[in-house]
């Protein structure tokens, strides 16, 4: 029998690693980055969304006349109205514009439209679009003014006619002196 050298490990030849890929690591490095950005952007402006509707910057009432409410928009539709504050009878009035973002409300401020409201109010600065209200003034709830009566324009007073040289006619019917 033959003697055989007994077979070694280092007779076998070990297959070389695989080279890693760096271009790979590099460019998934990339986009986790940009996902973990976006993601940071789309908190940061839910949460600046979700501050500037729930904080008020002021609240208060105004009264007048409520002009218009309508819903509008085309894809947000929101409620708005224009309320018309008169200071002095027979001087135009100031025409205040609000939002509303409860429908029930608006439901209701509808059948006030002509009539004298006193409208309660919350100012929201920064909301980011216009799909929450055209206007920064929500109204939150209103109060009819059914015992002041109306503003309206005061009949201008009528003077009497006067004579005017040359006319046919004077005031009391006579017909005019004139030289």
């Amino acid at each position: 029998m033959t003697d055989l050298p007994p077979a070694t490990a280092s007779t076998a030849t070990p297959a070389p690693p695989a080279p890693p890929p760096p271009a790979k690591k590099k460019a998934g490095a990339f986009v986790r980055f940009f996902r973990r950005m976006l993601l940071g952007l789309v908190v940061l402006v839910a949460a600046w969304t979700w501050f500037s509707l729930t904080w008020a910057y002021s609240e208060g009432d105004r009264a007048g006349v409520l002009q218009k409410l309508s819903r509008k928009g085309v894809f947000c539709k929101t409620w708005e109205g224009e309320l018309a504050q008169y200071v002095v009878a027979g001087v135009a009035p100031q025409i205040w514009q609000f939002s509303i973002r409860d429908d029930a409300l608006a439901a209701k401020l509808a059948e006030q439209v002509g009539r004298n409201v006193q409208l309660h109010y919350t100012e929201h600065v920064g909301v980011p679009t216009t799909c929450f209200a055209d206007t920064r003034f929500f109204v939150a709830r209103f109060t009819e003014m059914s015992g002041v009566p109306s503003i309206s324009v005061a009949p201008t007073a009528t003077m009497p006619p006067t004579a005017v040289p040359g006319s046919p006619t004077s005031p009391a019917g006579q017909p005019a002196s004139g030289p």
